[in-house]
């Protein structure tokens, strides 16, 4: 089998891209309530470790029958990088950080990567980002900024808010570090390796997380096996394709679209009500992606 990546052009008709693209955002976007439901029961490095290790078994089982061969030189810190900052310090630090912080405020928080990420695309990829297209990254952010305040709850800028700004960079990190990955090897050998390095990192926290399983509730329970097949083993693969396909920060700014979908989800999911600030910031959100996409 290839292990050559997909042409990145021309994307506005490929029926992959865009799959990748609605997979992705719906599917994270169901994580973060899928999160706050876990953490009800499992602590956060334990819901991290059972998540990845649902998602690590089929990871591994694809690269057992595929044989993409190892990764050679350079890439293999490449490699490395996705399953230490992308998989192990992305999960443990949100899921800490969403103890303390609303979920607006997370989201708002963690949507300073599309940012981070273009401008280190621009200095380290050679990538372009038009006037028009920072035009449509604000609007973006200040939408999530109008989502997290239209919480009722403000933007409290505690420590847990430090630990998802932390997520938020090991995600900048591996998108700028993993992007040359696509040009020789397919997006979802790059999130299986992801995937499997992440849970052995996680590994050695697996006897907390089984003893917290009898005392978990059917809810959290399904949570975690939600966040397993979902946001991991899915949604880390269509998020490769996405990265494969778009340039890096192009794919990053697809994320802006995932705070309103989340907040639509937890309103059916977990009965929260968004205000009429929340909604607004919603439009905005979506509109600045819609920005970034039409910019030349």
């Amino acid at each position: 089998m290839s292990n050559t990546a997909t042409s990145t052009a021309p994307v506005t008709r490929d029926v992959t891209a865009i799959g990748a693209v609605i997979v992705t955002i719906l599917i994270w976007a169901s994580a973060f309530p899928a999160i706050r439901a876990g953490l009800k029961d499992f602590g956060p490095i334990e819901l991290g470790v059972l998540r990845f290790a649902i998602a690590g078994v089929p990871a591994a089982l694809y690269l057992l029958i595929t044989r993409p061969g190892w990764p050679r030189g350079a890439e293999i810190w490449r490699i490395l990088i996705g399953g230490i900052f992308f998989v192990a310090l992305y999960t443990v630090l949100l899921n800490i950080g969403e103890q303390t912080v609303s979920a607006g405020a997370a989201a708002f928080i963690i949507n300073v990567n599309p940012i981070i990420t273009a401008i280190f695309a621009m200095l380290l990829l050679n990538e372009t980002f038009s006037r028009w297209a920072w035009a449509g990254t604000a609007v973006s952010f200040a939408g999530i900024g109008f989502i997290a305040f239209g919480e009722g709850e403000g933007l409290a800028l505690n420590l847990g808010a430090l630990f998802v700004f932390g997520a938020a960079l090991c995600n900048t990190v591996t998108t700028i570090a993993q992007k040359p990955l696509f040009k020789t090897h397919k997006p979802v050998t790059v999130a299986a390796w992801n995937i499997v390095i992440g849970a052995l990192i996680l590994a050695p926290a697996m006897p907390d997380a089984i003893a917290q399983v009898p005392q978990a509730s059917t809810e959290a329970i399904l949570s975690v096996i939600y966040l397993g097949i979902g946001p991991s083993m899915i949604a880390y693969a269509s998020y490769s394709i996405m990265l494969s396909k778009f340039p890096a920060s192009r794919a990053s700014n697809f994320l802006y679209s995932v705070p309103p979908i989340s907040t639509l989800l937890g309103f059916l999911w977990l009965g929260e009500v968004p205000g009429i600030v929340a909604i607004v910031g919603g439009a905005m959100a979506l509109a600045g992606v819609v920005m970034v996409n039409l910019a030349k």
